[in-house]
């Protein structure tokens, strides 16, 4: 039996994950606030817990590290922790709170059992964002305006150069 501890706040993530994981051999759990993540794990033993980064009353950025903490002391079993980001930027706190492994949003069925299966079994899993296609299209659109500021600079016109105010 695989016991999952999910902290958010947002009753469709609840319903995802919930149906993402489903199956006979596992349950998954749900606390509402970022506080109650410790106790729950500190009472529940959860084999594997998940963290909406956006919950209520305290983070889940704050709640890996406090999960850290207690792991750290001894007062918790310790337990992988998946982090469920908004936004590509979140990796770097995540990676510094402690987390094995997160998924930037949105989420899928099969990347959620992925990411669970593999943080069971001891690897970490790590959404790659490296390569995101609002930063690629973003490159894309600058090279052209740079080619052509070069391209108007080689033209061959000399006027340019007598004119100060064409330097500028």
């Amino acid at each position: 039996m695989t016991d999952v501890l999910l902290a958010s706040d947002a009753d469709w993530l609840i319903q995802e994950v919930r149906s993402a994981l489903s199956d006979p051999g596992t349950t998954v759990g749900v606390v509402r606030a970022g506080s109650e993540v410790r106790s729950a794990a500190s009472v529940g033993s959860p084999d594997l817990v998940i963290l909406d980064l956006q919950i209520g009353n305290m983070g889940g950025m704050a709640a890996c590290i406090d999960l850290r903490l207690e792991i750290d002391a001894g007062r918790v079993s310790p337990v992988p922790v998946l982090m469920l980001l908004d936004r590509s930027a979140d990796v770097f706190l995540a990676q510094q709170a402690g987390a094995e492994g997160w998924i930037v949003k949105p989420l899928d069925a099969f990347r959620l059992k992925m990411a669970s299966v593999k943080l069971l079994s001891g690897e970490n899993m790590r959404d790659e964002v490296a390569d995101t296609p609002e930063v690629a299209g973003k490159s894309i659109e600058l090279d052209p305006l740079v080619n052509s500021d070069d391209a108007s600079d080689d033209s061959g016109d000399q006027s340019s150069d007598d004119d100060p105010a064409k330097a500028l």
